[in-house]
This record gives structure tokens, sequence and C-alpha cells, in this order.
């Protein structure tokens, strides 16, 4: 008789962690975290997500900030924890998610991990790619590939329209990780080209699909009277901008 072999399911039915940061601005380099959150989902378990909230260091939080994620600057140091210990605790977090063999699921991923790497060498702390080497998926990428030619935009909030996951109170670090993790598992059961490739594997196709999607934004910026200059502003590399200087103040 022959023996009955369960199906081996793939990623998407996995624990994953989903991360996302709300910060001061939209240079990684120099923006400070407000409020993170890590979130642990599905893997047939309850969901359930640590969120901080930092004093930003001294900084200041500027208008066009606040208006995004709410908080003030007054706010954050009030009710803030120290931002060296809250980026300890993300950081030390993330790569316990990483041991456990979970998918880091963070939207435009880039961004977030650059913060998260220039706020650690701010305050002395060993940042996550000294620690573990993650498996990312960023659903901005991952959709990028899947439907290149389709129309609309790529936010957060046009992902969430597009593939029917809800996102009700969008700018929470804690909703927005969420949703990004009901994203990448939905668009793994749609694409199976996506769910048949093993994390680590798909990890590396983003690289490369990050890349060449880079590249086109390039040079459709070098090719656009007036805005030949956006062009050198586009970087080639995923999911972490490399640290090349001191970090500024």
């Amino acid at each position: 008789m022959k023996r009955y072999t369960a199906p081996r399911l793939d990623w998407t039915y996995g624990r994953m962690t989903g991360f996302d940061l709300e910060t001061t601005s939209t240079d990684p380099h120099t923006a400070r975290i407000v409020t993170g959150s890590a979130v642990q989902y599905g893997g047939g378990r309850p969901t359930t997500a640590r969120t901080w909230l930092s004093d930003v260091g001294g900084a200041e939080i500027p208008a066009d900030a606040t208006r995004i994620h709410g908080y003030t600057t007054e706010a954050a140091r009030t009710a803030g924890r120290p931002a060296s210990a809250v980026v300890e605790e993300i950081t030390a977090d993330l790569a316990a998610a990483v041991e456990e063999d979970r998918p880091l699921v963070i939207m435009n991923a880039t961004y977030d991990l650059t913060v998260l790497d220039r706020e650690a060498r701010r305050y002395g702390v060993t940042p996550l790619f000294d620690r573990v080497s993650p498996n990312v998926l960023d659903p901005y990428v991952l959709d990028k590939r899947v439907r290149q030619y389709r129309r609309g935009g790529r936010t957060l909030t046009d992902l969430c329209r597009h593939y029917v996951v809800p996102l009700e109170g969008a700018h929470s670090s804690e909703v927005d990780a969420t949703a990004a993790c009901e994203l990448v598992r939905k668009m793994g059961r749609r694409y199976r080209v996506l769910s048949r490739l093993p994390l680590d594997q798909l990890h590396r196709e983003q690289v490369a699909w990050a890349r060449e999607q880079n590249e086109g934004l390039r040079e459709h910026f070098a090719n656009t009277p007036g805005k030949e200059a956006w062009a050198r502003d586009v970087s080639l590399e995923w999911p972490l901008l490399p640290f090349r200087m001191a970090v500024r103040p």
C-alpha cells in the first residue's frame, strides 16, 4: 500500500514578523524613530504585537511628520521611553524572530531597515544585520514583480485596496505592520511563483528584482526633463542602504 505523504506547506502558512516604523523624516539616514511595532502573525496562531514609543533622543518632530502619525515632540518626550533603549529592544526582537526562522515582512523595507540601522549606530547598539541575516518580504517589491504593468499606486493603502486587505488607522505602526503581513500572504497564495520559492531564495530574488526596478526608475528620471537630478538619489540596494559615512545628528 502506498504511504500517504502530507503536502508540504509553503511559507504563507508559517509564522512571520511584520515590522513598521513611524519617524521624523523621509531621509532614512537622519530620521529618528517615533514609534515602532513588531507583529507576530500567521502560523495558525493569534496575532500578537509589541509597540514602542521613543522620546526621539532630544530631536524635534516636524509638523509634517506629526500630521502623518499624530505624535508631537512634546507627546513623544513626555510618554516616550529613551530612544537608545527602544532601538536596542526593537533590534533584539527582530533578531530573535530571525533566529526562529521567521521572515521579516516590511513595506518599503529599505527605508525602515536603514532607519533602524542608523539609529543603532547612533546609540552604540549592535545593528540588526551585524547580528543576523534576515529573510525579508517586501510587498512593494513583490507586487511590482508580479504586476509590473498594473495601473494605480503602490503605497500600502493602494496595495491593501487592490488585494482587499483591511487597513483601518493607517500610519499606526502596528496596523501597517499587520497589513503588510496579510498582503504578502495573499500575494503568495495568489501568485504561486512566489510561494513555491524557499524564503532564502525569495529574498535573493528580491535583491535582484529591486535592483532592476530601481534601475528602471533611475533611467526614467534621467530621461525626464526637470527630473534629471532625481536620478542620483535612486539607490539600487535592497533591503538595506550601505553605511558609508558617519551617522549624521
